[in-house]
């Protein structure tokens, strides 16, 4: 009984850094001599999240979906573009600059592109996420496939396979660990994508609640809508950590 009451405080123990965020949060505020308008309590931004839980709550399954919807096209992008420059060198000119680009200019840059492209809405925050989560997909695949030993690639060409056979035989096997990686490493950015988007052109999820909120000088609401981000960006973290894990150890 012991054992599992000390293992449970352990387990308690782990989650130290937020209590200490908050308490260092309120510290802050109370020293510096905010006011709520400026800078609110941690304790009544959590209390207007939990006791008004129903204004977030539509919010925050816009900005999911978003996210994950955002998440998985970007992904499916990426790597079928990767597999487009490891499988032929002509098209290897067309897809990497055009990758490069997207990665080199800022997406608060190409948001206003967007919008005239495909219109404002949710059509411009699933493209301006789909844009994120695209180039992370595109060079860990494009890694992984490169890394293919070449005494594989001699073994299934003696044995009269071709490009596909030694896709589908071996480059897979290199590819979709790089490809959860990336998955793990842009989900919680996606959710920051989906925000960004929202906040600038969008009438729905967290960032135009984020908006609405600072309009109306709400700060709890403000402050409680970047707290509820951060938490759903950790479990979402935690999810596509879980899925590497898996991929990686079905791939292995």
């Amino acid at each position: 009984m012991r054992s599992r009451i000390w293992a449970s405080l352990v387990r308690i123990a782990h989650y130290w850094p937020v209590p200490a965020i908050l308490v260092a949060w309120d510290l802050w505020v109370l020293g510096n001599g905010y006011t709520s308008t400026v800078a609110p309590r941690p304790w009544s931004v959590i209390a207007d999240v939990v006791t008004q839980f129903h204004a977030y709550r539509d919010p925050v399954l816009y900005t999911l979906g978003m996210s994950i919807g955002g998440l998985i096209g970007g992904t499916v992008v990426g790597f079928v573009g990767a597999v487009l420059v490891w499988w032929s060198s002509a098209l290897s000119g067309v897809v990497t600059p055009a990758a490069l680009v997207v990665r080199s200019v800022p997406l608060t840059a190409m948001i206003p592109i967007i919008a005239r492209v495909v219109g404002y809405g949710d059509t411009a925050v699933l493209a301006s996420t789909i844009l994120i989560s695209f180039f992370p997909a595109f060079v860990l695949t494009l890694s992984g496939l490169n890394s293919i030993p070449a005494v594989d690639d001699d073994l299934v060409a003696s044995l009269g396979g071709g490009r596909w056979q030694l896709f589908r035989r071996v480059g897979l096997l290199h590819a979709l660990p790089n490809l959860a990686v990336s998955v793990r490493i842009t989900a919680p950015t996606a959710i920051l994508a989906a925000m960004l988007a929202e906040f600038l052109m969008g009438s729905h999820g967290l960032g135009a609640l984020f908006s609405q909120s600072q309009g109306y000088q709400n700060a709890d609401r403000a402050w409680g809508t970047a707290l509820i981000a951060s938490v759903v960006s950790l479990l979402v973290f935690i999810a596509a950590r879980v899925l590497e894990r898996r991929v990686t150890t079905r791939v292995t």
